[in-house]
């Protein structure tokens, strides 16, 4: 049995109650692929909104998520909380966290551990710098980022690994399908050395980047793509076409 498609829609810090409610009724009327895992991550304060009155079948994430069980972390959200609300995805390691707010390799994969110990799937966002890349060392910071991952994972069945290069998240530039599938089956070589054939055969590894209606189809031709983090594109109708990029 091959992959399932997988389509995550990341909001990051937008929207409104009356927009994500939109959203969400069009992504319950649309016909969707009934082969592909959809996943929408609002902001947390809509997790319960998204989880309320999205249809079943459709899955919501948490955008991030803390590495310890509870306690004095303010502004911090748990495993725990988000199982209690039947959250079963989150994001962990998106580039604006790791640039932003200085995330270190360690931190995501003390957090991706944390997450899959609770029960959550994993969305482990990976991707290099547009100096990194043009100083031709890609390969090397995806595989030093998921080497920190894989020091405390051995089941990486319930990782999606996205892989994201931070040159072309908001940018409107995409790495060309033979960049995207060529990091894609960099990884997936990486996952048969360093954590199993079978994890190589079944990870999903999905890509992010400037996602639209216009590129995704060529995309997702590719056999080491197996969907794809969408940004601002997830915000708009556009979104059930990306979903639908394998019909």
């Amino acid at each position: 049995m091959g992959r399932q498609f997988f389509v995550g829609g990341n909001f990051k810090m937008n929207g409104t109650v009356k927009e994500i409610s939109a959203i969400i009724q069009n992504l319950n009327d649309a016909k969707l692929d009934e082969k592909t895992e959809v996943v929408i991550a609002p902001p947390t304060l809509y997790l319960l909104l998204a989880r309320d009155h999205l249809r079943s079948g459709l899955e919501v994430a948490a955008q991030n998520v803390f590495d310890k069980a509870n306690g004095a972390f303010t502004g911090e959200i748990s495993v725990s909380q988000l199982k209690d609300s039947n959250i079963t995805w989150t994001l962990i390691g998106h580039s604006e966290r790791r640039v932003i707010l200085q995330e270190t390799n360690d931190f995501v994969a003390a957090k991706t551990k944390s997450a899959l110990d609770g029960g959550l799937g994993v969305i482990l966002c990976i991707g290099e710098s547009l100096e990194q890349r043009e100083a031709g060392k890609t390969i090397d910071i995806v595989q030093t980022q998921l080497n920190a991952v894989a020091k405390l994972v051995n089941d990486w069945s319930k990782i999606i690994i996205a892989y994201e290069p931070i040159w072309a998240i908001g940018t409107g530039k995409v790495a060309s399908t033979e960049q995207a599938q060529e990091v894609h089956a960099a990884i997936r070589e990486w996952l048969g050395k360093t954590v199993s054939s079978k994890a190589s055969d079944d990870t999903r590894i999905i890509y992010g980047g400037s996602v639209s209606d216009k590129n995704c189809r060529d995309l997702a031709t590719q056999p080491d793509i197996d969907g794809f983090l969408v940004g601002g594109a997830s915000l708009k109708p556009a979104f059930v076409d990306i979903i639908n990029s394998r019909i």
